[in-house]
């Protein structure tokens, strides 16, 4: 295992009236899950304002749920961020959304699982995580599928997930380490710290 290259913060030590919920909700509800929250409490402004724009672009927001979720994952297997790319939306998990929907995410140009609609969404997030020249056929679509607001929510979204997907990776954090015992947001196979052991050995890893 990887040595990991930015501490946790020791709980035990917090001062910040904020950061224990924030962690303890992350715990109950995931992605994002209390490891992330608890490198970037180190910065307790910076945790909070990651927290805030989450929020707001991806638990929340204008463009459906689900589509997000697919964009997040699509972003995990582009950049290999296994912390991220364990980790399953609770919220697209409840409105359906199931892990045959992310096996063809990388190709999904050519897969008949993505409607018109999410494979807009798809090729969004392929051109801005690997810097692709955009086109006003891709523009196009991208107006004939989303409002400008929805657009202006999925962009932030799918730069802000890069971004931390990107940096989170180079940490080496792991999961089942701040606030351990629940499974809530993991991926099949990874529900705890063994689990997650053994399937990341498997011969078909998504990450290898």
């Amino acid at each position: 295992m990887s040595k990991q290259r930015i501490s946790f913060i020791d709980l035990a030590k917090v001062n910040d009236p904020d950061i224990l919920p924030e962690l303890e909700l992350c715990a109950k509800q995931g992605t994002p899950r209390p490891e992330s929250q608890a490198v970037r409490a180190h910065r307790p402004p910076i945790m909070k304002a990651f927290a805030t724009a989450w929020r707001e672009s991806f638990l929340d927001g204008v463009v459906t749920h689900e589509i997000k979720e697919l964009c997040r994952i699509y972003v995990s297997r582009s950049v290999k961020c296994e912390y991220c790319g364990n980790q399953r939306s609770e919220k697209s998990r409840n409105a359906g959304l199931v892990e045959a929907d992310l096996l063809e995410l990388l190709e999904f140009e050519k897969s008949d699982r993505y409607d018109a609609r999410e494979k807009a969404a798809l090729a969004y997030t392929e051109a801005i995580t690997w810097d692709l020249t955009t086109t006003d056929e891709l523009w196009d679509r991208l107006h004939k599928n989303f409002s400008e607001p929805e657009l202006v929510e999925l962009g932030f979204f799918i730069a802000l997930t890069m971004g931390q997907q990107r940096w989170l990776r180079t940490l080496n954090i792991q999961h089942h380490q701040v606030l351990a015992g629940t499974e809530v947001s993991m991926a099949p196979g990874f529900e705890s710290k063994q689990s997650a052991q053994d399937s990341s050995k498997a011969k078909d890893y998504w990450a290898k």
